[in-house]
C-alpha cells in the first residue's frame, strides 16, 4: 500500500512537470526552433550571368529607357521595339504612320518656316498662302520619301527602315553611330548593309517634287541641293531619336506611347570576358 502511494505520487510530479514545462513561455518552442533553423538550406550561389544581368542593370544609366523603348512611339514610329523581322505589311503600315506622325509634322511647320523667313521657293509668294503652300510642299515631299524609302524599297531589297538605338557608349559615339545610320541600314537577316532604301528614296522624292514645285525649282542643282538637305535632316533626325528614349522620360508624356511588348530593337552592347575561376 505504502509502495503504490509512493508511485502514485512521483505520477502526480511527473505530470505536474510536463505541464509546467508546456506552459513556460517559449520554455518548449526554443528548443524546437533551433534545429529547424539549422536545418535550412544554405542559399544558392548566383550564376555568372545573373551576376552580369544584375550589375549591368544597376550600372546602366540609360536602364529607364528600356522600359520606354519596350513600347511603340507615336511621336517616332520607326524607333524599333524588337528584333523580330520586319514584314512588308508592317514596313507599309510604318510608311503611313511616319506621314501623319507629330514629328513629321513639326518638321514640316519649321522648315516651312525657315523657307518662308528666307523666302525660299519664291514661287509661293509670302504672307499666310505662301506659308501653306511650302507646309504642303513639305508634307508631299516627306509622305513621298516615306513611300519610296520606307515601304516600296525595303520590301524589294530586304532592308528594315527601322532605327535601333544604340543606347550605350558615350556621347561622340552615340552620335557617330546616328549620323552613320543615314548611309548603313540593318537587313531584314539582322546584318548591315548601304542604306539604298534611304538614299535612293530621299532622291526619288525629290525627283517627285519637281511636279509640284514652282517651275524655277525643277532643275538638276536644285534637285540635288534639296535631297542634300533633306540627307543632312536625316542625320539630325536620327541624333534626336538617339536620345529621345531620354527626353521622353525627362518630359513625362507617358501618355503618347501605348503600354505593350518589352522587346526593344536596341544594340547590345559586348560583354565583358569573364575569365574561368581557378579551382
Amino acid at each position: 500500500m505504502t509502495g503504490t502511494r509512493i508511485t502514485f505520487r512521483r505520477d502526480r510530479l511527473d505530470l505536474f512537470l510536463v505541464l509546467a514545462l508546456l506552459l513556460a513561455p517559449g520554455g518548449v518552442a526554443r528548443p524546437q526552433e533551433a534545429p529547424k533553423r539549422g536545418n535550412l538550406p544554405d542559399a544558392p550561389a548566383p550564376k555568372q550571368s545573373e551576376t552580369y544581368s544584375n550589375q549591368k542593370s544597376e550600372n546602366t544609366p540609360l536602364k529607364s529607357t528600356l522600359e520606354i523603348l519596350g513600347r511603340r512611339s507615336v511621336f517616332f514610329p520607326d524607333l524599333a521595339t524588337s528584333k523580330r523581322a520586319f514584314r512588308s505589311r508592317q514596313k507599309l503600315e510604318l510608311a503611313i504612320d511616319e506621314t501623319i506622325a507629330p514629328s513629321r509634322f513639326m518638321a514640316s511647320a519649321f522648315t516651312a518656316g525657315i523657307s518662308q523667313a528666307r523666302n525660299v521657293l519664291p514661287g509661293y509668294g509670302q504672307e499666310w498662302g505662301g506659308y501653306g503652300k511650302r507646309f504642303g510642299s513639305s508634307m508631299a515631299s516627306g509622305a513621298s520619301s516615306h513611300l519610296f524609302g520606307t515601304f516600296l524599297l525595303p520590301a524589294m531589297l530586304r532592308q528594315d527602315p527601322r532605327y535601333f538605338v544604340k543606347l550605350h557608349g558615350s556621347a561622340g559615339q552615340r552620335i557617330g553611330y546616328a549620323v552613320r545610320r543615314v548611309l548603313v541600314t540593318r537587313t531584314d537577316g539582322g546584318g548591315e548593309a548601304l542604306n539604298w532604301s534611304g538614299v535612293i528614296g530621299a532622291l526619288f522624292a525629290e525627283s517627285l517634287a519637281n511636279s509640284y514645285l514652282p517651275d524655277e525649282e525643277r532643275t538638276a542643282g536644285k534637285t540635288f541641293t534639296r535631297f542634300g538637305i533633306r540627307m543632312g535632316f536625316s542625320a539630325v533626325s536620327n541624333i534626336v531619336k538617339e536620345y529621345w528614349p531620354t527626353i521622353f522620360k525627362s518630359l513625362r508624356i507617358s501618355r503618347l506611347v501605348p503600354s505593350e511588348q518589352s522587346d526593344p530593337g536596341t544594340v547590345t552592347p559586348p560583354r565583358p570576358t569573364i575569365p574561368p575561376s581557378k579551382p
